[in-house]
């Protein structure tokens, strides 16, 4: 197992531990587990960087890598419904994309089709880290503050998560052909 392989492990493995932090009753768990999910994240852009520049790219890793990131920001967001930071039907509606993007690849992968990312998909997954780390902060942030800006990055992380959705379909419709 190359490096890349294993910080992708790395951050599966450090799911767990975020939760457990962030849904314990211990002293400044917010912000010890908005360090175990920056860290997480963090990982996400390094196993890339080093899978591409290094010429590490496996099979294994194009399966764990997008595996590791939905598992990452959907335990954040399930974990936040439990903690009443975040409404069950945002993380419907951001969960359903997930679902139906990546049975959209698998489709397409099976027609020997490859769905590169988007600049839509991109935008969606840093406005969810930034909606988590955001919602993380909530407890640190002032409420004049946080009563504004929590609502806008939900928003915006839930509209990018739509348009990347539609993006991604439209863009690769002759999958729905065949």
């Amino acid at each position: 197992m190359n490096i890349a392989n294993k910080l992708t492990v790395l951050r599966i493995l450090l799911i767990p531990v975020f939760l457990f932090v962030l849904l314990s009753n211990m002293p400044n768990n917010f912000i010890i587990a908005l360090v175990i999910f920056i860290i997480a994240s963090f990982t996400d852009f390094l196993d890339g960087y080093l899978a591409r520049s290094l010429n590490l790219v496996t099979k294994l890793g194009k399966f764990l890598d997008p595996l590791a990131d939905k598992l990452l920001v959907i335990s954040a967001m399930l974990a936040f419904i439990e903690l009443g930071l975040l409404s069950s039907t945002v993380v419907l509606i951001i969960v359903s994309r997930e679902l139906i993007i990546s049975v959209f690849r698998a489709i397409a992968a099976s027609e020997g089709i490859v769905i590169a990312a988007s600049w839509w998909g991109k935008l969606k997954t840093n406005s969810q880290i930034l909606m988590i780390i955001i919602l993380l902060l909530n407890n640190y942030i002032s409420i004049s503050v946080s009563k504004y800006l929590n609502p806008s990055i939900i928003t915006i992380a839930t509209i990018f998560t739509v348009f990347s959705g539609v993006d991604y379909i439209i863009k690769n419709k002759q999958v729905l052909k065949s």
